[in-house]
Formats: structure tokens, sequence, C-alpha cells
């Protein structure tokens, strides 16, 4: 990470690279985000549910491209000063070149980046932020701990992303496994899409990632997303 990780509770919020972007961004800073994970659009988004895959299917139909990601990451640089973490998917690396990606985000401001399909020992020194999940053995676990840039995003289940009824109950034993091999902060994500789920989630870990709620929300504009946003706020920091 280029910016510090947040010390308190940390919120970061989702949102797909299209022209709304950048003021759904600040409106999210608003609101109480500690950390905006910018998608970029991807034609075959296994890790995403269909919040997210309808997100990119528009904002690939409105020119949306990687390029065009790293000058949108350019210019929330220039509006917000909270941690910037693109995400994106192993064969729009390959396309684009992974040392050109990697050079171009960190000379626009990036903090990180997030390939949800990139195994721990491809690239091993790309910083990346890793993920794992509940069907990770505690060794996969560790290695993704060991190379993690910052923080470890904890999936909370298996499954793709997408807004649910209740937080996962396959979240409390992976979070007890993790603690065990690792002290880096430890966020989850997957599933968590009301101020519930953020308190409850970051009882037992560092932070939260909202994706489809978010951008379910962020359809109604950046005021309504800065308010949403504001009722996690509120939540994780009564924890």
């Amino acid at each position: 990470m280029r910016r510090p990780v947040p010390t308190r509770k940390a919120i970061v919020v989702y949102l797909m690279a299209s022209s709304q972007a950048v003021d759904l961004a600040e409106a999210a800073v608003r609101g109480g985000a500690d950390m905006i994970e910018l998608g970029i659009p991807f034609s075959d988004p296994l890790a995403d549910g269909p919040v997210i895959r309808q997100a990119a299917e528009a904002a690939l139909a409105e020119g949306m491209n990687t390029a065009r990601a790293l000058e949108l990451v350019r210019e929330l640089r220039q509006r917000v000063d909270v941690p910037i973490v693109p995400m994106t998917y192993a064969a729009l690396l390959e396309a684009y070149g992974w040392r050109r990606f990697d050079e171009e985000l960190e000379a626009a401001g990036g903090d990180s980046m997030i390939v949800a399909d990139l195994p721990v020992d491809v690239y091993p020194d790309l910083r990346r932020i890793q993920l794992v999940a509940p069907t990770s053995t505690d060794e996969r676990i560790r290695l993704g701990a060991e190379a993690s840039d910052g923080w470890l995003y904890l999936v909370t289940l298996t499954g793709t992303t997408g807004a649910r009824a209740d937080l996962s109950p396959q979240l409390p034993p992976l979070v007890e496994r993790t603690r065990r091999v690792t002290d880096l902060p430890l966020y989850a994500g997957f599933g968590i899409s009301t101020p519930q789920h953020a308190a409850a989630a970051c009882a037992l870990c560092d932070g939260v990632v909202v994706g489809s709620r978010a951008l379910q929300v962020a359809q109604d504009g950046p005021d309504a997303l800065a308010a949403f946003v504001a009722t996690l706020r509120e939540a994780v920091d009564a924890v």
C-alpha cells in the first residue's frame, strides 16, 4: 500500500470504473469510506455476481477499458485522499502488460491492486492485495498473507459477489484460521450489504468491502451513496 492502511475499522466501497465513478467515489468518501476499490470492467468476471456484471456491461458499452480506468485513478487522486485500489482480472493485465499497468497505476496515484484470478505464486513480485476464502487451505492462507500488500481480503463465502440477507457463517472460522498466521488487517467482502452485516463483520475483523449493494444504491446518485455509506460508518464505529 502506498497510503497507510486505515487505523480505524475500515469501510472499502467498490465502484465500477465509469463516467460516474469520480463523483460517486467523492460521495462515498464524504459518507465515511476509507478506501475506494475501482472495478475495471471485464467481459467474463468469474468472481462477480449479477449486479457487478451488469455494471461492467454498462461500463464496457460506454467505452471503458483499462487505459481509461487508469485515467480515472489519476482524476480520483485529485479529488480524494483515501487509498484507491483497482480490481481487475489476469486476462486484462496480460493484454495490457503487467509491468506497464503497475507502473502507470503508481504514476496515476493508485495504491495497490486486486487481481481476482491470479494465483499467489504467479508474478509474486507484483504488489497486490491477496484474497483468501473459506475453501483456502491453511497453507494457502499463510502464503496469501505473506504476499499481500497492506491487508488481506477475506472472501466470506463460496460463490460470487452479491447482496445477501445474512452474513456468511463461514466468516468466523475463516477469521480464526487467518489470525493464527498473520497480523495483517483483515477486510471481509462478498455478501456484505447492510449496516448490520458491516457491524457483525467488524466485530470479527478490521474492515469490510461493500460492492453490490453500493452499486445498487449508487444508481440513485451520489447523495444516496453518501447517505448509505454514512449508515455503514455509524454501525461500524459503534462496534
